[in-house]
């Protein structure tokens, strides 16, 4: 299984890296996510819960940052297991580079092998319920770096208007950030399984 993508992040590279180093930020971004700590020297341990199609689970794992150059990007190494659900590992490789002002281009790359129930679902099912975790992380994410109030002006601009019009055209860039540890800590929670 592979994903790549590359989101826009309102904040600078700095910040971002550090959203990404922090552990209670990445917590409240990541749906389902019950504790994300670090364990070690850029080692992290998450638990999770997740339902994919009919199987449900509490997952459980481990990723380690290798390869890092502050605030350019890094690698992580990940593996997962949820039981009877199955396992996941694999590996993410994000990068980090400044993209007009005040914003950063975030790109992953993901590489995650699946086994046990969920590989057995049928990758269409699994690859829209990882889908949909990220785009909720990057949601959640690209918020928390928001200055305070743009949250609440880019939710007024797209609600209708009292005269039925449609939303407005400003682009509100809500899915962003993460890449790597949204990637695999949604592969690493969805599928992280065994």
């Amino acid at each position: 299984m592979e994903m790549t993508n590359t989101r826009i992040v309102p904040a600078p590279p700095a910040k971002v890296w550090n959203a990404l180093n922090d552990p209670a930020t990445l917590k409240a971004c990541i749906p389902g996510c019950d504790s994300l700590e670090l364990v070690g020297e850029n080692e992290w341990r998450a638990v999770m819960a997740a339902k994919v199609g009919p199987v449900s689970a509490r997952f459980t794992g481990t990723m380690k940052m290798t390869d890092s150059h502050p605030p350019d990007g890094y690698t992580l190494q990940f593996e997962g297991q949820g039981g009877a659900a199955g396992f996941a590992r694999g590996q993410a490789v994000v990068s980090l580079a400044a993209s007009g002002d005040a914003q950063t281009a975030l790109t992953y790359a993901v590489k995650a092998q699946v086994g046990g129930k969920l590989a057995q679902i049928g990758s269409r099912l699994v690859d829209g319920a990882a889908a949909k975790l990220a785009e909720d992380f990057f949601g959640r994410f690209a918020q928390s770096l928001q200055p305070a109030g743009a949250a609440e002006r880019d939710a007024a601009a797209m609600l209708p208007s009292a005269a039925g019009e449609a939303p407005s055209g400003r682009r509100w860039i809500r899915y962003i950030a993460l890449a790597a540890i949204a990637a695999v800590i949604w592969y690493l929670m969805v599928y992280g399984i065994r």
